[in-house]
């Protein structure tokens, strides 16, 4: 994936972050239980909040910026995928949440890799480490909820 400009990597983000907010907004319509769609809806709004702070970083004012390295858990390593469907309960929709967070995190890792130019790499960097925050997030729930299951 080649960028011609800090402009358009930001562009970028910004519309993974809309699809990954889009992508839990529809699983929040299509759940049946009331209680798991607020759960999607949260996560909705997360990312639409992960969005902003990118477009803060395109206005050029300070933006965030991770304080540290995201631990991982490896949840989202061990558990088995699950299909999206309106039955899935709160587990279900973890693991859901957990692997989707993973997937922007490696994308965003990978970018950060292939990157030549330092800012770009340090942009992705950071986008990954917002990413691994979400998932931890996730995971950490996932083990207090349901230790020792799979």
């Amino acid at each position: 994936m080649q960028f011609e400009s800090l402009v358009a990597v930001l562009e970028f983000a910004v519309r993974k972050e809309e699809e990954a907010a889009e992508f839990y907004t529809d699983l929040a319509r299509s759940m049946v239980q009331p209680h798991i769609a607020r759960i999607f809806e949260e996560f909705a709004a997360e990312e639409m909040e992960h969005k902003r702070k990118i477009l803060i970083v395109m206005t050029g004012r300070p933006g965030w910026i991770p304080q540290a390295r995201i631990k991982d858990l490896h949840v989202a390593d061990i558990v088995e995928d699950v299909v999206p469907s309106s039955d899935m309960g709160y587990q279900q929709a973890l693991i859901l949440a957990m692997k989707a967070e993973k997937a922007a995190y490696l994308l965003y890792m990978e970018l950060s890799s292939a990157s030549e130019d330092d800012a770009m790499k340090d942009l992705f960097y950071l986008l990954a480490q917002e990413e691994a925050r979400h998932r931890l997030r996730f995971e950490v729930e996932y083990d207090e909820q349901f230790s020792g299951e799979n």
